[in-house]
């Protein structure tokens, strides 16, 4: 059987890293956007590393990849960077005024870029069908742009929300995920970031 490639080794990092800080595996599209890489790119990584007996899955369902064997990111201590979790954001206030800081969370250097991050506490349900439940934590990456279909952080009327990102001919859409709540048009709104991870406590 031929050895690990160096780029499987990051592949196959990146899954080890994720599942410890998520309790779960990604999903072969959130491996291609982490290393900018089209699906079938990244499908084939884990395909190859199946076949490596490096881990196993069911690719006919979602988070559906399981670690093996431990490497290097299971035998060395991750280094962590320190995220700022933001609590209630009262209106007026910037994003990242101290006022709004509760806490702070580590997350895996490995899973972060060269950008900032903060992270918000979710709050009730209406991102429930993107598996996004009241009480997680999201990790966020700060920027003020965002693509169709990408879940944001965005201010409407100096209130924070959590939703899926639309642009639309003269206005954005701001769509919930679940039936429950109608979407919010606007033609006012500040992107402040893009989800990168959710952290789920099951205590």
């Amino acid at each position: 059987m031929r050895p690990i490639t160096k780029r499987q080794q990051e592949v196959l990092d990146f899954i080890t890293a994720f599942v410890k800080a998520n309790k779960y595996p990604p999903t072969i599209r959130e491996i291609s956007e982490h290393f900018s890489i089209s699906v079938k790119g990244a499908y084939d990584h884990v395909k190859a590393l199946e076949k490596k007996n490096a881990i196993r899955c069911d690719t006919n369902r979602s988070r559906a990849i399981e670690v093996l064997r431990p490497d290097s990111a299971e035998e060395e201590q991750e280094p962590l960077r320190t995220v700022p979790v933001l609590g209630y954001v009262a209106a007026g206030l910037p994003i990242l005024s101290e006022a709004n800081f509760d806490g702070s969370v580590d997350v895996p250097e490995y899973l972060l870029r060269k950008r900032d991050y903060f992270a918000v506490h979710v709050q009730g349900d209406s991102m429930v069908d993107a598996g996004i439940v009241d009480g997680d934590i999201v990790v966020i990456a700060q920027q003020n742009d965002a693509d169709n279909g990408d879940i944001v952080v965005a201010m409407v009327d100096d209130a924070v929300t959590l939703k899926r990102f639309f642009r639309e001919s003269n206005r954005i859409k701001l769509k919930s995920e679940n039936s429950d709540y109608p979407p919010i048009y606007t033609r006012d709104v500040r992107v402040l970031g893009k989800l990168a991870h959710l952290i789920r406590s099951y205590e």
